[in-house]
């Protein structure tokens, strides 16, 4: 393609800088240009880096019309990122309808499987505030508080130090709302005896940090403890299968046949994980049949989970970087058994 639109506003950050919500980066071979409002005058000409700033009060035309009037014959869009409804607005823009072509395969996309050591410092920060947070939570657990509260007192903690905000809605889910995979915080107090998993993530510079970790108040079950086991070990496993190469369907079955030996692979219910970057879930995908092989530089988690409603459930989820060598695990909190 001669020309390329960029409207996904994480490429468009990660391709210029710029943060705002209203964005259009117009390529061409010879010149670059970001469009934007008015809102956006300063924080624009601040931010951007590597295009021409265009404020606009009908920004979507206008980069569709600038793209049209560059002297190339086709403009290409990600059909991953831009709607039907978004596709004929460009074309009713220019009155065209083969100006603009689908491309085969994302490519801002693909750019940002591989983070650079810039990126890589930064997600190990993020990563490292959500460990000290998960620390300085824990003695404040007590049965009888609002999984809210405990939500709360994460968040208002992140902000405190730093963070510009949570990477998603901070997941507490406690005793039979454990075996809920996306049991966000309720009202619902946390029992004298159960598990509480934790799933929580901040936003460093723009770069998101996940991790879970379960925990249990009171005494368990012969049951409960050989679950929470179970679960650990398939992390453990999916964790040292990561390196160069490996593909994304070996890591989860790493994890899946760890849990298939002990009884409990039916009740592990969602992939074994995903890429983390400017977004909280990016490729790649660390599902069952995913062929997409592991490459130095892609950052991802492992968390594999056991969920039986109606009683309780586990998740223990890390974010790993894949090096030349292998995994390194960026959230260091301990993964064992914490009883508190």
């Amino acid at each position: 393609m001669e020309g390329s639109l960029i409207t996904h506003l994480p490429d468009v950050r990660y391709l210029c800088g710029f943060t705002g919500s209203n964005a259009f980066l117009a390529i061409t071979h010879s010149r670059v240009a970001m469009f934007t409002d008015g809102r956006y005058t300063a924080q624009a000409k601040q931010e951007t880096s590597g295009a021409r700033v265009v404020i606009s009060k009908t920004v979507r035309d206008e980069a569709c019309r600038w793209l049209a009037a560059s002297g190339i014959q086709h403009c290409a869009f990600d059909p991953e990122t831009t709607t039907v409804a978004d596709l004929a607005l460009y074309r009713k823009a220019i009155s065209g309808r083969g100006f603009f072509q689908p491309l085969h395969q994302p490519l801002v996309r693909n750019l940002r499987l591989i983070k650079d050591q810039q990126e890589l410092k930064w997600m190990k920060q993020a990563a490292q505030l959500g460990v000290d947070l998960y620390h300085e939570l824990l003695p404040q657990l007590q049965p009888g508080m609002p999984e809210t509260a405990a939500a709360g007192l994460l968040e208002q903690s992140a902000r405190a130090r730093g963070a510009e905000g949570m990477s998603f809605e901070t997941i507490v889910a406690s005793g039979p709302r454990s075996a809920m995979p996306h049991g966000r915080a309720t009202a619902q107090r946390l029992p004298r005896k159960g598990f509480v998993t934790m799933d929580f993530g901040v936003i460093l510079k723009g770069y998101c940090s996940d991790m879970t970790r379960t925990v249990f108040l009171g005494q368990p079950t012969r049951r409960e403890r050989f679950t929470y086991d179970a679960v650990r070990e398939a992390q453990q496993a999916a964790v040292a299968m990561v390196k160069p190469g490996v593909s994304c369907g070996e890591v989860d079955e790493a994890a899946r046949s760890v849990l298939r030996k002990a009884g409990l692979a039916e009740y592990f219910t969602h992939s074994t994980g995903h890429g983390v970057g400017l977004e909280i879930h990016e490729p790649p995908r660390i599902a069952a049949d995913q062929s997409q092989s592991l490459l130095p530089g892609m950052v991802i988690t492992i968390e594999p989970g056991v969920y039986i409603a109606g009683q309780f459930g586990v998740r223990i989820e890390d974010m790993v970087v894949v090096t030349r060598e292998g995994g390194q695990v960026l959230t260091s909190a301990s993964t064992g058994w914490t009883q508190l």
